[in-house]
């Protein structure tokens, strides 16, 4: 069973910094195309950064340049560095794995089949 469970969120002022962590258990980490999504109240959720199973990574445009998707594979585990946050960034962050998919998709919700319970990031004025 795939399990992806996220630490990090919490509280930061505009320019500040965050780093979110995704543990995955539950299946053969390397194998997998990983994703950050995020979902602001009221908004839909939205790709942030995600990396295929060959290491090709796509970022949103909003974060290209200050976040930094990441991963080590002895430890299961994907990051996310995001530096110069912006209360724009305010949102609860997910988590998500899938078996495959083209470079095009990588930032959409709909081809992510695993997703984690999500934790909050809050950027403050």
């Amino acid at each position: 069973q795939v399990q992806l469970v996220e630490f990090g969120g919490g509280s930061v002022q505009s320019g500040g910094s965050l780093r979110l962590s995704c543990v995955a258990s539950g299946y053969t980490y390397i194998r997998y195309c990983m994703g950050w999504f995020r979902q602001a109240p009221g908004k839909e959720r939205e790709g942030v950064a995600a990396i295929q199973r060959d290491g090709t990574i796509r970022y949103a445009d909003s974060v290209k340049g200050r976040f930094t998707i990441s991963q080590d594979n002895a430890k299961n585990t994907l990051y996310l560095q995001m530096n110069s946050l912006k209360p724009e960034d305010t949102a609860m962050y997910y988590c998500a794995a899938d078996p495959a998919m083209a470079f095009r998709e990588l930032l959409s919700p709909r081809a992510f089949k695993y997703w984690g319970q999500g934790t909050q990031v809050t950027v403050s004025s």
